[in-house]
């Protein structure tokens, strides 16, 4: 499967106190074995950046050391943002959230896997967000955690 790591994953993978911790980092492992296809975007590394140190490090050296793919920002994801904004789906001072998912569905990506229960992984992003990629001839892209990854490979070998 190929995976987009929003913003919170990365944030999630040295967050012990959070619930999708452990997960997070068996995901990042599955990542390693090969199991899956990692990707992110400039749009990520910009809000990765904003962190303090040294965590902004840590966040940061995790895009080597499991050789994640890291996608230019463009025009193109621009304007599906802008678009996923003038429909409503999110509002605009959190565009860059529909960014991410816009980068995902040009490149065709199957998840885009989020934290972000405010503005991405919820149900009316969901919908809508397939929405208007299918108007707009792109690809859908499933927004869930990285449990729900995990959980579908445990099923996937039973």
């Amino acid at each position: 499967m190929k995976l987009y790591l929003e913003t919170t994953i990365f944030n999630y993978y040295f967050d012990t106190e959070r619930d999708g911790h452990a997960d997070t980092v068996r995901l990042f492992e599955a990542i390693r074995a090969g199991k899956h296809e990692a990707y992110t975007s400039l749009y990520t590394i910009g809000e990765l950046e904003d962190a303090d140190e040294p965590k902004r490090s840590k966040m940061l050296a995790l895009l080597d050391e499991y050789n994640i793919t890291v996608f230019n920002t463009s025009d193109e994801s621009d304007l599906l943002a802008d678009l996923y904004v003038s429909e409503g789906i999110l509002p605009a001072k959190f565009r860059l959230d529909g960014a991410q998912i816009a980068i995902s569905s040009i490149h065709g990506l199957d998840y885009v896997l989020s934290y972000n229960y405010k503005h991405i992984n919820r149900t009316k992003t969901k919908l809508l967000t397939d929405r208007i990629n299918n108007k707009n001839g792109y690809s859908n892209v499933l927004i869930c955690t990285a449990k729900e990854v995990l959980d579908d490979e445990q099923y996937d070998t039973q």
